[in-house]
This record gives structure tokens, C-alpha cells and sequence, in this order.
């Protein structure tokens, strides 16, 4: 495995700001948001569809650093009803395209999460039960049949029209793909060309074993994001895991995204990427450092000493 990073954590800097930085600290591979929930601070994806010059001048930045690009990433909700349903799809059909363009092979995405009846203005997540009330079952059934995989047997056609060869969805919250189940129903319904972003940080304050989880998913993963979390003592056991506090509000939350080796130790995170290798994967590991207890230069600088002590080579 090799280490990358998801580059929106350094967005403050420009393009080749960025990549000079991250060389420094002995990162040679990016993933780069083209748009959704990011503002694409190192990506203009219109400019780099329409024009062939801006595309050789991204590219060489890459190559004269020896660099490259893991994947390109446009995580949001494609399937939300509204306008900016239509406009994340649309960057979604549009990064497709721009991978053919830049010989990007694999891109990570959300799956999205629809309404729950063709009349909602909001997307529903059902994940409490479908036994009460009995409809609900009949709106995961209307989620998952008449919406999600309609558009994603649309969105593949285009992937492999594109060259594009994997699709890793991030097992993120409030989404339709949260879990390796709900991986395995869409990529069972769809195309084997969908897997996982298998995401540890999210599995774990879901209540889930992410060594558990890349044992049953197998070949199925697709990507890996290095990404932590804490389950904060005293709070956790008060209120449990479900938390609606704003995410900067740190101190009060019973759960943080932090720093790789601030949540598990190195020792989980060894057995982890062993495990995940072991399932044969042996392609990058994305640095996703979201971690608002520190400031970004600590959380990036313990991030990265924790994931080079502990990929699996």
C-alpha cells in the first residue's frame, strides 16, 4: 500500500502550493475533490473538461514532482430531489468524463440518499427500523428500486464509457450505502464495479468493527481512507453515539473525527492494514485529516507518522 491524501485539508494553498507541501512530508499521490459537498479548491472542473491546455498544465505539476493522482474524488448527494441533487449529479457525470480525459481509473463518491417518497422535499435516512410504521418499508423499498438503482446502472454505463474502472463509495453516514451490507445490495444490483471506500472512522462510531468489515468485504474494497475517530469518555456513556451537535463543537460531542492514532492505537491500526491487505487490496491509502481539536499542521504531521508506521507494505 501507499499513502495519498485527500488534498481539501490543505485548500488554502494553491495547486502547486499544495503538492509542494505534501511532497515535503513524503506524500506522492492526491485525491482531488472535482465538486458536491467540496468547493474543489485545487480542481476547476469546467475549465479542465473544455480545455486541453489547463489539462497538460495539471498534469505537469503532477509530473515534474513525480506525483499522481489516486483518484478523483466528488463525494455528495446525487440522489437529494432538489437543485443541488441535479447539480451533484451532474458533477458526478462530468468527473467521469474529466477521468477519461486524465486516465484516472478510480473515482470515490458518496452513493447518495433519496427522499422517501417521490413527494418529499428531503432526503430520508431509514435506519431505525421498517416495522414501524409498517410504510417505511415500503419507502426503502421505493429509495433503494425506483431511485438509487436506476441512476446508478446510468452513472456506470458512463463510468465505463469513460475508462473508468472502480467507483469507491465512502461508507459515510445519512447516505443510502452506509455499511458493507448496503455496499453489497447496490453493487449486487448494479455492477461489480462498485465497492467500497472502506472509511474505519465512520464504521466505528457506527457500532461496526472495521477489521470485521474488511474480512467480509474481500475484493469489494475499492479504496481506503485513513480517517480516525474518538468516542469521548463521559459523554458516549451518557447520550450513546447518536449526536447532533455541530461538528466543531468538540468539547461536547460524544464522538470527534481526529487525528489517525488519536481514536485506535497503532496497534488496531497495524491489525487493520493487515487485514485489508490480506483481502488482496494493495492500492493507496487516502489521508483524510478532519480532525478540529488541533490545528491542521499537527493533525496532517500525526496523521502521517501514524499511517507510515502502520500501512501494510
Amino acid at each position: 500500500m501507499k499513502l495519498s491524501c485527500c488534498t481539501d485539508v490543505l485548500g488554502d494553498l494553491h495547486y502547486e502550493a499544495m503538492l509542494d507541501h505534501l511532497k515535503s512530508v513524503g506524500i506522492m499521490a492526491v485525491e482531488m475533490t472535482t465538486g458536491g459537498w467540496s468547493s474543489a479548491p485545487h480542481v476547476n472542473l469546467e475549465e479542465l473538461l473544455e480545455d486541453e491546455n489547463a489539462r497538460i498544465r495539471f498534469q505537469s505539476a503532477l509530473n515534474i514532482r513525480g506525483m499522481e493522482i489516486a483518484a478523483l474524488n466528488c463525494s455528495g448527494n446525487p440522489l437529494d430531489p432538489g437543485e443541488m441533487g441535479l447539480n451533484h449529479k451532474n458533477v458526478a457525470f462530468q468527473t467521469m468524463e474529466l477521468a477519461g480525459l486524465l486516465g484516472v481509473k478510480k473515482i470515490v463518491m458518496m452513493s447518495g440518499l433519496p427522499p422517501a417518497t417521490a413527494e418529499d422535499k428531503v432526503p430520508n435516512w431509514i435506519t431505525y427500523t421498517v416495522s414501524w410504521p409498517p410504510v417505511l418499508k415500503s419507502m426503502l423499498d421505493y429509495q433503494w428500486n425506483e431511485v438509487a438503482i436506476p441512476f446508478w446502472k446510468e452513472l456506470v454505463a458512463h463510468a465505463k464509457e469513460n475508462g473508468v474502472e472502480k467507483i469507491a463509495l465512502e461508507n459515510f453516514s445519512s447516505q443510502l450505502v452506509y455499511n458493507p451490507e448496503t455496499l453489497f445490495r447496490l453493487r449486487n444490483a448494479v455492477d461489480p464495479m462498485i465497492g467500497l471506500n472502506l472509511d474505519p472512522s465512520h464504521l466505528i462510531w457506527m457500532g461496526a468493527d472495521p477489521i470485521a468489515s474488511a474480512r467480509n468485504l474481500g475484493d469489494a474494497i475499492h479504496h481506503v481512507h485513513g480517517k480516525d475517530v474518538r468516542l469521548e469518555r463521559g459523554l458516549v456513556e451518557i447520550n450513546g453515539i447518536m449526536e447532533t451537535k455541530e461538528i466543531d463543537d468538540v468539547a461536547n460531542r460524544a464522538w470527534n473525527y481526529v487525528a489517525v492514532g488519536c481514536g485506535q492505537d497503532l496497534k488496531w491500526w497495524k491489525e487493520f492494514f493487515s487485514v485489508v491487505r490480506m483481502t488482496g487490496y494493495n492500492d493507496y491509502v487516502s489521508l483524510e485529516m478532519e480532525d478540529l481539536t488541533m490545528s491542521v499542521e499537527a493533525g496532517l504531521n500525526t496523521s502521517i507518522e501514524a499511517l507510515q508506521k502502520s500501512i501494510s507494505q
